[in-house]
């Protein structure tokens, strides 16, 4: 079975530079899954840099080739905001969280919040 998962912007952003501090956690993490799952305000996050340099294609197409696909469900915004009024986290990683709910899966992260927001709820 395919393990698929929903991505926040700082595993993409470590895989994708060789000088950040997560970048071989990133490879690890990003090697472990057979594909990934972003929202399109996190792939603004990841493309802001590149293009800063005019590489934002370059990018898309590099992050397209290992797997990545857009999420095309739409987030309810009432949800938004009671995950932003019921969590410790920003508006970027509420996105996340709803992203990964409503596709039913895991979601892969550094963040520690967004991971312990992430589990499953105990039965």
């Amino acid at each position: 079975m395919a393990k698929l998962t929903v991505t926040d912007a700082s595993v993409l952003i470590g895989w994708l530079d060789d000088h950040d501090a997560l970048h071989r956690a990133a490879i690890e993490e990003l090697s472990a899954i057979d594909g990934f799952i972003v929202h399109p305000l996190t792939l603004g996050e990841v493309l802001v840099h590149p293009a800063r340099h005019a590489r934002e294609h370059d990018v898309l197409a590099r992050l397209e080739a290992v797997g990545m696909e857009v999420s095309s469900l739409p987030l309810d915004p009432v949800t938004l905001a009671r995950l932003r009024a019921t969590t410790a986290l920003t508006m970027p990683d509420c996105v996340v969280l709803a992203c990964a709910k409503a596709h039913g899966l895991g979601v892969t992260t550094f963040d520690e919040r967004l991971r312990a927001a992430a589990l499953p709820s105990p039965p």
